[in-house]
C-alpha cells in the first residue's frame, strides 16, 4: 500500500508539472489495462460466475451450520444442503457472468447463460454418472440409485437453470461496468517479462499461499470425510474460508501489480490461474493423504477416492480463481482511478 501511494503521488506530480520524462511502470499501460480478454471471453466469464456461485453456496452452508440449521455430524444432510444451496445460488452465477461478459462487449448472452447453468454441473454430473455406472457393474454398495440421479437432474433443470437466467437477465439489463481510463484501439507492445511474472512459473508461485492457508484444516476435513472422524468446528471452518478468500485476494493483488509494473496488461486470465493453481496443490495433497493415511484395498476404492477428490479440487480451483479475478478488477479500477491520466 505504501509503494502504491508513493507511485500514485509521483505520477500525479509528474502530470501536474508537465514533466517531459518518459513514463515508466504500470502507468504506461493505462490505455490497455481494461482491454477485455481476447481469448475465450465467454469461458472466462462463466468460470468467474461459477466461482462466485460456489463461494456463495459454501458461505451459506457454513452460516446455516453455525445457526444449528445443519448437523455437521450427519454428512449426508450436510452434502444435501451444499447441493441445495448451490442450486439456490444460481442467480449469483448468472449475474456475475453477465456483468463480466457485457463488459467484454459480447452479445451472445443466451449462450453464455446456458453455459453457466450447464458448465460445472454438467461436468460433475457426467463424471459422477460414469463413476456410478462403473460401480454398478462392479456391484458396489456405494453405487447411487437411479431415482437419486433423477432427482438431482430435476433440481438442476427446474430450479438452478431458471435462477441462472434470472440473474443473467438482471446482469445484462444493468449498465456496463465503468472504468476510469479509455482503452486504446491498438494494443500496446508487451516487453519480455521477468521470471516471476511469466507463466507457468507465476501460476505455480501464486497457488502456494492460498493452499497453505487451508492445508492444516484440510487434514481434519479429509479425516472426517475418508476416515469417518467427527468434525464439528463449523465456526472455525467459516473463519478458514474467509482467510482463504483474503489470501487469494492478496496474492492476486500482488501478482497483478508486479505484472502491470512489467508493462503486461493481459491480467485477466493470469489473475484467474494465479489463484486457481491452488486446486492443483489440493489434488497433490490428496495423493499424499492417499499414500500415507488411507489403507484402501483394491483398485475400485482408489478410483472412487481420486474421482471425488478431483471434483473437489476442480471446485476449489474455480472458487480461488474467481476471487482472484474479482479482486484484481477492483484493484486496477482503484489504482487507475487515482491517477491523473491525459
Amino acid at each position: 500500500v505504501r509503494t502504491l501511494r508513493k507511485d500514485i503521488a509521483g505520477y500525479n506530480e509528474m502530470h501536474s508539472l508537465e514533466d517531459t520524462q518518459e513514463e515508466t511502470g504500470w502507468k504506461l499501460v493505462h490505455g490497455d489495462v481494461f482491454r477485455p480478454p481476447s481469448t475465450q471471453p465467454m469461458l472466462f466469464s462463466v468460470l468467474v460466475g461459477t466461482g462466485a456461485q460456489l463461494g456463495t453456496a459454501f458461505l451459506l452452508t457454513m452460516v446455516c451450520a453455525m445457526l444449528k440449521f445443519l448437523n455437521p455430524m450427519k454428512k449426508g444432510q450436510t452434502l444435501s444442503a451444499i447441493i441445495f444451496l448451490y442450486v439456490l445460488s444460481g442467480s449469483v452465477a448468472g449475474y456475475v457472468t453477465a456483468r463480466i461478459f457485457k463488459f467484454a462487449d459480447a452479445k451472445a448472452w443466451k449462450q453464455a447463460t446456458v453455459l453457466t447453468a450447464a458448465g460445472l454441473p454438467g461436468v460433475l454430473v457426467s463424471i459422477f454418472m460414469l463413476l456410478n455406472i462403473f460401480l454398478s457393474f462392479a456391484r458396489s454398495a456405494s453405487a447411487v440409485s437411479f431415482l437419486t440421479l433423477l432427482a438431482i437432474f430435476a433440481l438442476w433443470v427446474c430450479v438452478s437453470t431458471p435462477l441462472v437466467f434470472i440473474g443473467s437477465f438482471i446482469g445484462f439489463k444493468s449498465e456496463k461496468i465503468q472504468v476510469p481510463t479509455k482503452t486504446n484501439q491498438i494494443s500496446r507492445y508487451i516487453p519480455e517479462l521477468p521470471w516471476y511474472s511469466s507463466p507457468p512459473l507465476s501460476f505455480i508461485l501464486g497457488g502456494i499461499l492460498p493452499f497453505g492457508s487451508v492445508c492444516i484444516e484440510l487434514f481434519f476435513i479429509m479425516s472426517a470425510i475418508w476416515l469417518h472422524q467427527i468434525y464439528y468446528m463449523m465456526g472455525f471452518l467459516l473463519a478458514v474460508l474467509l482467510i482463504l478468500a483474503a489470501t487469494c485476494a492478496e496474492v492476486s493483488v500482488v501478482m497483478c501489480y508486479l505484472q502491470l509494473c512489467a508493462e503486461d496488461h493481459r491480467w485477466w486470465w493470469k489473475s484467474f490461474f494465479n489463484c486457481a493453481s491452488a486446486g492443483g496443490y489440493l489434488f497433490l495433497y490428496s495423493l499424499w493423504f492417499l499414500s500415507s493415511r488411507l489403507n484402501l484395498v483394491g483398485v475400485l476404492p482408489v478410483i472412487v477416492y481420486l474421482t471425488y477428490m478431483g471434483m473437489i479440487s476442480l471446485c476449489f480451483s474455480i472458487f480461488c480463481g474467481s476471487v482472484g479475478v474479482i479482486t484484481s478488477f477492483w484493484f486496477t479500477k482503484t489504482i487507475y482511478g487515482a491517477l491523473k491520466v491525459d
